[in-house]
Parts: structure tokens; C-alpha cells; sequence
């Protein structure tokens, strides 16, 4: 298992976030977590990443346990996440976005190779390379955001609502993109408040609810439950 949360209880201060989550993320997959505004998802991902420490149960990385381990150093092991709302450095140009993306490595051969395939991905970012990142639209900041991870290569690639607050045509876009990356062999952790779409796109999800697990199946069969459909998918 490339990725394994086991009873998770993550804190804010006093309040319990995370209450005991235990997901599996498998190499190769794309995993979705759906739920409500304030159920858990970012704070899973934060947890993942390092930038929060659990007060109880593990986050085991391929077998290894990454509680204890610094948020850089996560990085260098392989995960790397996309936050919500970007967070781009508006002032850096998009090269210098996605050079700070690759500030831990030192190849630089293969930082060329990742910078070409970031701009085979996504064309637009080429022909604004020189461009500030904040002056983008939302989806080719959407682009950079998932540029710049992608230049850590990740081998576990956490999403944090790519589709948030984008156009409906650009969030198919980025989202066949998504799955393009996922087939050149990135594994992916999608948090995404569009159910619909982060379950026709992945192949297994969970289903988040006040800091607990409520369901988990494969994506196929979340679709077609009752209790899915009536919470999430509007039906």
C-alpha cells in the first residue's frame, strides 16, 4: 500500500477535526475523499502532508511511518500537495513558480525534462512563462498550482479542490489533465466538493462526515448509493 491512514485524530486547539480516519490509498489509483464544507478533507491532506500532526493513530507511507517527519521532507519522499485556492506566489513569474516547485532537487537535466512536460500539459503556461503569476486567470493559476507540484515528481499527488471556483469548461479541462497525469504513473489523492466529478473520475472513494469515515466503496457503486445521492449528487 502506497499510502495508509490509520485511526487518525488530527486537532484545531480543542476541536477534534479528524476523529479517527483510516483510508488506504493503493499505487496507481485515483482516490477521492467527498464530503461537506468543514468535514475533514483539507485536514486530512495537511495531515498527510505534515503540515499538521496527528495527536493519535499513524500516516504510513510505503510501510514507513511520516508522523514525526518535516513537511520538506515528505516532499523529498515522494508526496507533494496542490492546495485549496492555489497559492500561487503572484509576484514570481510562472517560470519562477515552477523553479520554486523543483527547489529541493538538483538535477538539473531532469528539471528541464519536468519543466517541458509541465508545459506539454499545460501549452498556456508556455506561452506565459514570463508572465506574473498573479495576473492569470483562476484556471491557468489552477494550471501553475499543479505545474509547480509536479516539478517535486511526486509519486502521491494530493489535489485540494483543483475544481474550485473555475468555469465549467476549464474544470473538465483540468480534470482530464488529472487523469492524464495519474496514467503517466503519479498516484492521486483528490479532495473535491464536486462529488460527481471526483467520483466519475477516480476509481475509489470515501466519503468524510463531521471528522469520520460514513462510507467507502469504489467509485462506481459511491454513484449509485442512495445515501450518496441524496447528500452530494443533488439527486
Amino acid at each position: 500500500m502506497l499510502l495508509e491512514l490509520d485511526n487518525v485524530k488530527t486537532y484545531y486547539g480543542n476541536i477534534r477535526a479528524l476523529k479517527g480516519i483510516s483510508i488506504q490509498v493503493a499505487e496507481g489509483e485515483i482516490v477521492c475523499l467527498i464530503g461537506g464544507n468543514g468535514a475533514g478533507k483539507s485536514t486530512t491532506l495537511m495531515t498527510i502532508s505534515g503540515v499538521l500532526t496527528p495527536v493519535e493513530g499513524d500516516v504510513l507511507y510505503r510501510g514507513q511511518s511520516i508522523v514525526s517527519v518535516r513537511p520538506d521532507n515528505i516532499v523529498q519522499m515522494g508526496i507533494c500537495q496542490v492546495p485549496e485556492g492555489r497559492m500561487i506566489f503572484p509576484l514570481l513569474t510562472v517560470m519562477e513558480n515552477l523553479d520554486l516547485g523543483a527547489y529541493l532537487r538538483k538535477d538539473k537535466g531532469g528539471i528541464k525534462q519536468d519543466i517541458d512536460r509541465v508545459f506539454d500539459l499545460f501549452p498556456v503556461l508556455r506561452e506565459r512563462s514570463n508572465q506574473a503569476g498573479g495576473t492569470l486567470s483562476g484556471g491557468e493559476q489552477q494550471m501553475l498550482a499543479i505545474g509547480r507540484a509536479l516539478m517535486a515528481r511526486p509519486k502521491l499527488l494530493l489535489l485540494d479542490e483543483p475544481s474550485l471556483g473555475l468555469a465549467p469548461i476549464l474544470v473538465d479541462a483540468i480534470f482530464e489533465i488529472i487523469r492524464q497525469i495519474n496514467n503517466q504513473g503519479t498516484t492521486i489523492l483528490l479532495v473535491e466538493q464536486n462529488a460527481q466529478l471526483a467520483l466519475q473520475f477516480s476509481n475509489r472513494g470515501y466519503v468524510i462526515e463531521t471528522g469520520e469515515i460514513a462510507l467507502a466503496d469504489n467509485s462506481a457503486e459511491l454513484l449509485k448509493n442512495e445515501r450518496v445521492k441524496k447528500a452530494y449528487l443533488g439527486e
